[in-house]
């Protein structure tokens, strides 16, 4: 499983019907789940997701999570994070799950961002969104499950 998180101070997703999930302050995530993930893969995203340092304390240093930070997670689904550009020009997306398996471990990542305390929004699974963020920093992490890099 696969995250790209920004550090925003406002983001939100559109969809035809209108907004889905809006958060002021907070992160924004990208996630993308692999063809092989599974519960020890949401449990490792969750936990940097919600205990990430990446926000400033009293003294301008990155020292507190998104909670302590009092802010919100906005969590969109993103096969893309999947995709592998080593070869040629046109991104391969093989190592992306198939829809069935990519919603469950999406809402399960969602589910246990709540459980750690988190005050999360999302985005619609398969649904073509305008994301709207402003990223604040910019602070961007990239995070692999498998640790691959």
């Amino acid at each position: 499983m696969r995250a790209v998180i920004q550090r925003v101070s406002e983001a939100s997703v559109e969809v035809e019907d209108g907004v889905s999930g809006a958060i002021g302050a907070g992160l924004l995530v990208y996630l993308g789940v692999g063809t092989d993930d599974g519960d020890d893969d949401v449990a490792y995203i969750a936990d940097k997701v919600r205990h990430l340092r990446i926000f400033p304390d009293d003294e301008g240093r990155l020292n507190r999570d998104v909670v302590e930070a009092g802010g919100k997670v906005l969590v969109v689904s993103a096969f893309t994070v999947q995709a592998d550009a080593r070869r040629g020009r046109r991104p391969s997306f093989d190592a992306a799950a198939a829809p069935e398996l990519a919603v469950q471990l999406y809402e399960r990542v969602c589910e246990a961002l709540d459980q750690l305390g988190v005050s999360v929004e999302r985005g619609v699974f398969r649904a073509m969104m305008s994301v709207h963020s402003v990223n604040a920093g910019p602070i961007c992490i990239l995070l692999d499950s498998k640790r691959s890099f």
